[in-house]
């Protein structure tokens, strides 16, 4: 399989319905194949992120109540390649990429011992956080345990190519795990990196159309249902409201940098960046 047939990835991904979808990915990664988002480095948009709205997000290092210094946990599920993971650790986290495979854990470990000096201490004062990547299944508990973590461990979660890369009928669950991953407020944040916005609704996956208004409504309700209409498209309730356990939406805007895969012939910018925390 190329990097360039979309089609055959549909095909080896057709074979696997509902729960068991994530191990069609772990099929492709166990070939060794390409898969074709795989742009070798971290977007622009994330470093940015992490740069201009640390006033938000918060430092990588911070104190507990006793006083005591510690780094911030980061968690990147559906790491591909780990550069994600590499790039966070830069800016001092103890960052982790979570991957459904041993063959794609096996590929972030090659990027970091090829590539990983590249990715220099943002900081001195802060340092590098420590690298783990993981074989485990996002919607499972059992990486979560042979990692000695709990529940809830995460400061900061980005997702970029993983909610466009699953079902579309796995969003409310998907939803729904980011509020049992992600750490209280004001501590926890969920960094989206909303793609593809600009692909046709009608348009087969992966990566499967993904509006900033799915993601709003599914991360305010999940675990929920939430309609579509007959073009594929969140059938949002104004007066509709949000769950007691949804996320809320603290930032939303669109980046000045992302990968060209994001952006129009003409260079307009179609990704939005998001930043989501679990309701007070």
């Amino acid at each position: 399989m190329s990097q360039s047939d979309p089609q055959a990835i549909q095909q080896v991904l057709a074979q696997y319905q509902g729960d068991s979808y994530v191990n069609g990915w772990a099929e492709l990664w166990n070939k060794g194949d390409n898969l074709p988002w795989d742009r070798g480095f971290p977007n622009p948009a994330l470093e940015d992120t992490l740069i201009e709205r640390r006033s938000t997000i918060g430092d990588p290092v911070a104190k507990d109540a006793q006083g005591k210094t510690y780094r911030r946990k980061a968690l990147v599920p559906g790491c591909g390649r780990g550069v994600d993971v590499l790039l966070l650790a830069s800016f001092g986290y103890d960052a982790y990429g979570l991957e459904c495979s041993s063959g794609a854990v096996e590929a972030c470990k090659q990027e970091q011992a090829k590539n990983g000096d590249k990715y220099p201490v943002r900081d001195a004062e802060v340092g590098q956080g420590e690298i783990t990547f993981v074989h485990g299944d996002f919607f499972a508990n059992d990486w979560l345990e042979s990692l000695g973590l709990s529940l809830n461990s995460f400061d900061l979660i980005y997702d970029y190519t993983f909610f466009c890369a699953l079902d579309p009928s796995m969003r409310p669950k998907w939803a729904l795990r980011h509020t049992q991953l992600l750490a209280p407020s004001p501590s926890g944040n969920l960094i989206c990196l909303e793609f593809p916005r600009h692909k046709d609704s009608l348009a087969s996956g992966p990566p499967f159309p993904s509006s900033s208004e799915a993601y709003l409504e599914h991360l305010s309700h999940p675990g929920e249902d939430i309609p579509y209409d007959d073009k594929k498209l969140v059938k949002s309730d104004p007066l509709r409201e949000p769950s007691r356990n949804g996320l809320e939406r603290v930032l939303y805007w669109q980046p000045a940098r992302t990968h060209q895969v994001g952006k129009s012939q003409d260079g307009e910018v179609h990704d939005r960046v998001s930043v989501w925390r679990r309701r007070a």
